[in-house]
């Protein structure tokens, strides 16, 4: 096989390559996702196809581009105690990682680029009036409900903005060729939080408010001081370590967002908060709880030790299909609010999901489906695989478990489907994808739509993996943190492990990746950090879009609980990652 084309010499060839849906590529057995054509194949009209095509190359020579990303600038408190202001702080190195491969002396001026795009993950759409939500957790657990909750969706498409500007890949200055989200778009497996989430990515006008069309009604406005309440001279939980009294914030909240859309492709990968209620739940088919979904009364407080309780059935999954979760609901159904019903807050199924990225009203700049396909419809998967490049494939995973609780595993038809994949397509470089990482994918509960059928974890997938020499990496999210990972094996059969941190939870990152043949043996993997667009500093004045994201980064470091480790250390974040491979 050949595997040294560079990106900017095949870009052409890149764009007409296409991604199958499974019925229009080979016969596939009912559980099977979708697959791609063999290699030296292109899809015909009618096949089922969608073009993935790459941005144009720049008629410049090809050129690092560090603007716009953390090897530039990361966001930095400006003062030491109370609640921190942010600024533009220094820019973390990149730190050149040799565990699986030794770096050759001038690998730099012989290296072509084989492939980039950017990972999204744990973006977290929030419907924060959603009468199902947990808030109340907050009276045993600080950081069960965060304060920047309600502006995930401007923070979100500042995300977009800053990929659009990206002129090239940060290392190659290769153009990118593709965003893929690993999953948790949503938070609520709620179909307003799926609306929004499509509109992000592929553009249009978004209002992040269900219920009154008019007024904001949650936690925030409750005059319960366990909770932040922005518009309130009073004192609050929050107010006390230093968040500001922001008159207009919650107003401005739900205000209507404009989302660019991605001027790239993109790819979605399911998460356990798109696949379950409250991410952990296997309830889709209690009725009292979708009816409490779309109904008219919230919970919004409980004693610090029925907040213990229930957060440590969930931790432990003693209550994975949420029959537990109902009745606590129904024992405090006294003490519930009253709020505005609204049926675009129920629930969405699998086949929701998947009808709303094959839905032409939210295709953006591609491909149809952004992955899935009508076969993945058809057989109820979510997992499939694409064309990234002239030498390069991406496997997107379904991680989940419809049986509830938040890990993961995967089902045999999957595993194998897996194996024959990578098979198939030897001699293309593997990426894979997915939500979860392989130390949490533990949660083998069988899926109520194929109980007969074994679940495995992530040990089983690592050994999958393990024994194909072209896999070189495994990208995922979940665990909110960055970590990068070396999986040895013999053979040249090592590859990397990525998980980046989530888009919810500061530093609210996002990764590009760049793959690189160094002309010596070798690969490298080239991963670097960027940030939403909007500004480090804040202006409690500016509560425009623009504001509103800078506010959600900064409201995001002070969240009282926060976890201060989540961007990893330096060998975690901007790096080159090199790979010994034929």
């Amino acid at each position: 096989m050949s595997r040294t084309r560079s990106v900017a010499a095949s870009t052409a060839g890149v764009s007409r390559r296409t991604v199958l849906a499974a019925a229009g590529a080979v016969p596939l057995s009912a559980s099977a996702g979708q697959a791609l054509h063999p290699i030296t194949t292109t899809a015909g009209a009618g096949a089922g196809a969608s073009v993935a095509h790459s941005r144009p190359a720049a008629t410049a020579p090809l050129a690092p581009f560090t603007k716009g990303t953390t090897v530039a600038s990361v966001a930095a408190p400006r003062n030491s105690s109370g609640y921190r202001r942010l600024g533009d702080g220094p820019g973390w190195q990149r730190v050149v990682r040799s565990e699986l491969a030794a770096p050759g002396s001038g690998r730099a001026g012989r290296r072509t680029a084989l492939a980039a795009f950017v990972q999204f993950t744990d973006l977290h759409l929030m419907d924060v009036q959603h009468p199902l939500r947990l808030e109340y957790l907050r009276s045993h657990d600080v950081h069960a409900w965060r304060p920047h909750e309600a502006l995930t969706v401007p923070g979100a498409v500042s995300l977009v903005e800053r990929v659009n500007a990206l002129r090239g890949a940060p290392v190659t200055g290769s153009p990118l060729h593709f965003v893929m989200t690993t999953g948790d778009n949503t938070d609520n497996n709620a179909h307003t939080e799926l609306e929004w989430f499509m509109k992000v990515m592929s553009g249009g006008r978004i209002t992040p408010n269900s219920g009154d069309p008019k007024h904001y009604e949650g936690v925030q406005n409750s005059g319960l001081p366990l909770y932040w309440q922005p518009g309130s001279t009073a004192r609050d939980h929050d107010k006390a370590l230093g968040f500001p009294h922001l008159k207009g914030f919650l107003a401005a909240a739900v205000r209507e967002v404009r989302s660019p859309g991605l001027n790239l492709p993109w790819y979605s990968t399911a998460g356990n908060h798109d696949a379950l209620p409250l991410g952990c739940y296997g309830s889709h088919g209690d009725p009292y709880l979708t009816e409490a979904a779309i109904g008219g009364r919230k919970l919004m407080s409980v004693t610090a030790a029925d907040a213990q309780k229930l957060q440590d059935a969930i931790k432990h999954a003693k209550d994975p299909r949420g029959t537990g979760y109902r009745d606590f609901l129904k024992a405090h159904a006294r003490a519930m609010r009253p709020v505005t019903p609204d049926e675009k807050r129920a629930p969405y199924t699998q086949a929701d999901y998947l009808k709303a990225h094959l839905d032409p009203a939210h295709q953006g700049a591609g491909p149809v489906g952004h992955g899935y396909s009508s076969a993945n419809l058809d057989a109820g998967t979510q997992y499939y695989a694409f064309r990234v490049s002239e030498d390069v494939i991406g496997i997107s995973l379904d991680t989940t478990d419809a049986g509830g609780h938040y890990e993961g595993s995967i089902g045999t038809a999957q595993l194998k489907w897996l194996d024959r994949t990578l098979t198939e397509h030897k001699d293309a470089y593997a990426v894979v994808f997915s939500h979860h990482t392989s130390a949490t994918m533990t949660n083998t509960r069988p899926d109520p739509a194929r109980p007969g059928e074994k679940r495995h974890g992530g040990a089983e997938v690592l050994s999958v993996l393990s024994a194909h020499a072209n896999v070189v990496a495994w990208v995922n999210g979940h665990i909110h943190k960055n970590v990068v990972t070396p999986h040895r094996a013999s053979g040249g059969r090592s590859f990397w492990e990525v998980s980046t941190a989530s888009h919810v939870d500061f530093p609210q990152l996002a990764r590009v990746i760049e793959l690189t043949d160094n002309k010596d043996g070798t690969i490298s993997l080239f991963t670097t950090l960027i940030e939403a667009a909007a500004p480090h500093r804040t202006d409690y004045a500016d509560l425009s879009q623009t504001g509103l994201a800078a506010l959600y980064r900064e409201l995001s470091y002070n969240a009282p609980g926060a976890n201060k480790a989540l961007a990893g250390g330096a060998a975690d974040r901007n790096t080159e990652l090199l790979l010994k491979k034929g």
